[in-house]
């Protein structure tokens, strides 16, 4: 029966299918399908409704929005008990290490191919293949390779668990003794003549090898009457399985079976002298172990991958070879932070309330020109406030100097938004930025709760980084900087890369001390309006504003260019107050509002 909850063909991530959908009968041949009378929705085959039908191997229908191939599967293990054998042979690791190859220079040349195999494989079935085709070759005897994986019946993934089941047809234990929620599945098995489906492992075997973590070896009497149903009903004397011991690989072992050779095959198929197979075996192991080595690396690299979404390269670099705790772990350092704001995403949103999705993606790309240039710089991204992005430079390595690495992030950010300003048909256009930077003390490192935490910095340098980003909507400035970045920047970068200008002094609403705000400017060329002579000429109106001669200062700022909105701030105050300071004028200009 296949339907919602039917068994054992339950689908229940399709509400257009019935609890009970249809009947299956398989024909040893084809699979019949019969609609049955309950069924809400039809079966389409061949692009038609159908009540009844023969479905063929390679061929599908359609219930919903399910589609149901019929492929050829792999047999299962088997669910009878194996035959006694005549002789069962255990080999630790250590034990096979310490034997050599009669034979080593050929079982190194085809071991030595095991790397490319790995490296070469996209997915585990893949790999499966390589491993299995690999060791045929190296075992001149072995008429099967098997890779198989033990684990528990229900498996841990729900409807993944079930898929496997069905796709590698695994079956219950074959001896009484075996634990009925276990499964056996077959990964891939590969022979040297004939349908290797027609070679079906022991699943006791394998039990045996991956309990007592070393190869197993069973020997039989293929002279014996026995029944059809045992592994070695198809033609083989031996059989053994090797663990895979790595936490990359839980549950593997690598299963190998085949016939004796040469004049002694009648002695050994009565004795059941193991001896022959001692290079095989440790052939295996030596596949096994590197197999699990290997594969233990890619694992560590994929969740290493895995973790540059979380950490910047910086962090990963610092991580490398060292101890997470002790370079994770909170301290305090001299920082220089940038914080990033998104111009026009509030009116972006209400115009489109209806798109919402779509005005996501564009603000995901514009907060990705953000990290883009904080990360390629050697900056830490720190966190995200909405459309706004902070990053930091001065931990967890001393790569650079902090103040200029921010200084340089801050351009190319106000560049790359200012060159996007004038592409209209850009996702992009119609957004700005405003940027502050910040340095001083702070903490960085590992800060959170017990609950949750993450990796980024705290302290006073953050917030004023913060302040200085939302004063450059009153102060219509791209970037603007504190005092201790602006006089670093004039001090150790020529005006040819980086520029500084003092835009004002004043009192951020809600703060109680003062300070002096410089604009971060691009060098002279086209990416500036302002030249240096027009930086010197609004220089010196600052230094007339602040000593109150006013005329003087309104006087130079008209030399500095129209299109300077920064300006404008200090052309404004000065003609709100009839160019008259205030009585006890000190030169600070308190800003109502954040």
């Amino acid at each position: 029966m296949l339907g919602r909850i039917a068994v054992p063909w339950d689908v229940p991530w399709d509400d257009r299918i019935s609890r009970r959908h249809a009947e299956l009968k398989w024909t040893g041949e084809r699979l019949e399908v019969r609609r049955l009378p309950e069924a809400r929705n039809a079966i389409f085959y061949r692009g038609r409704r159908q009540e009844e039908f023969f479905l063929a191997v390679g061929e599908h229908f359609v219930i919903g929005q399910t589609t149901f191939s019929l492929v050829r599967t792999q047999q299962p293990a088997h669910a009878t008990p194996s035959p006694p054998p005549i002789a069962e042979q255990t080999f630790s690791a250590q034990a096979l290490r310490q034997k050599k190859f009669k034979d080593a220079g050929k079982r190194i040349e085809v071991l030595s191919k095991l790397p490319d195999v790995i490296r070469g494989a996209s997915d585990d079935a893949e790999l499966c293949q390589g491993i299995s085709q690999l060791v045929l070759e190296g075992v001149p005897d072995a008429q099967y390779v098997a890779i198989v994986r033990l684990g528990e019946a229900g498996g841990d993934a729900g409807a993944e668990a079930r898929a496997v089941t069905s796709a590698t047809g695994s079956g219950p234990t074959d001896s009484p003794g075996g634990d009925a929620r276990e499964r056996l599945d077959v990964m891939h098995r590969t022979g040297r003549r004939g349908d290797p489906n027609a070679f079906v492992p022991s699943m006791n075997l394998v039990r045996t090898a991956i309990l007592s973590r070393e190869s197993v070896l069973h020997v039989w009497n293929r002279m014996e009457e026995v029944a059809d149903a045992f592994t070695h009903s198809a033609n083989v004397d031996w059989a053994f399985c090797t663990p895979v011991e790595s936490d990359a690989c839980p549950g593997w072992a690598i299963y190998v079976t085949g016939a004796w050779s040469g004049p002694l095959a009648l002695e050994m198929q009565l004795t059941g002298d193991a001896g022959a197979l001692q290079d095989d075996i440790k052939f295996t192991e030596l596949t096994a172990t590197t197999l699990g080595a290997l594969r233990q690396v890619r694992l560590l690299q994929r969740r290493q991958d895995s973790l540059r979404h979380f950490f910047s390269p910086v962090v990963l670099q610092a991580l490398a070879g060292r101890d997470p705790e002790e370079v994770l772990a909170p301290r305090e350092t001299e920082v220089s932070v940038l914080f990033c704001d998104l111009r026009g995403f509030s009116q972006r949103s209400e115009d489109n309330a209806d798109r919402l999705l779509e005005l996501l993606q564009r603000v995901s790309d514009a907060l990705g020109v953000m990290t883009h240039h904080i990360l390629d710089g050697g900056g830490v991204v720190g966190d995200f406030h909405g459309d706004a992005a902070m990053g930091f430079w001065g931990w967890p390595l001393p790569t650079g100097n902090p103040v200029e690495q921010a200084c340089r992030a801050a351009v190319r950010i106000g560049q790359e938004f200012q060159s996007i300003a004038s592409q209209e048909a850009h996702p992009l256009a119609g957004f700005r930025a405003g940027i502050g930077v910040a340095t001083g003390p702070a903490v960085a490192g590992r800060i959170g709760s017990q609950d949750q935490v993450k990796v980024t910095v705290f302290g006073p340098v953050v917030n004023l980084a913060a302040r200085l980003e939302s004063m450059t909507k009153q102060l219509q400035a791209s970037v603007l900087v504190d005092e201790i970045t602006a006089e670093w920047v004039r001090s150790h970068i020529p005006r040819s890369e980086l520029r500084v200008r003092r835009v004002a002094r004043v009192l951020p609403y809600g703060m109680h001390r003062p300070l002096v705000v410089s604009e971060l400017l691009p060098p002279e060329g086209e990416s500036s309006i302002l030249s240096d002579a027009h930086i010197d000429a609004y220089e010196q109106a600052l230094e007339h504003f602040l000593a109150g001669r006013w005329n003087e200062a309104f006087r130079l700022l008209h030399d500095v260019p129209a299109d300077d909105q920064v300006k404008d701030f200090l052309t404004v105050y000065i003609a709100q107050h009839r160019r008259v300071p205030p009585p006890g004028w000190n030169g600070v200009i308190e800003l109502p509002s954040k």
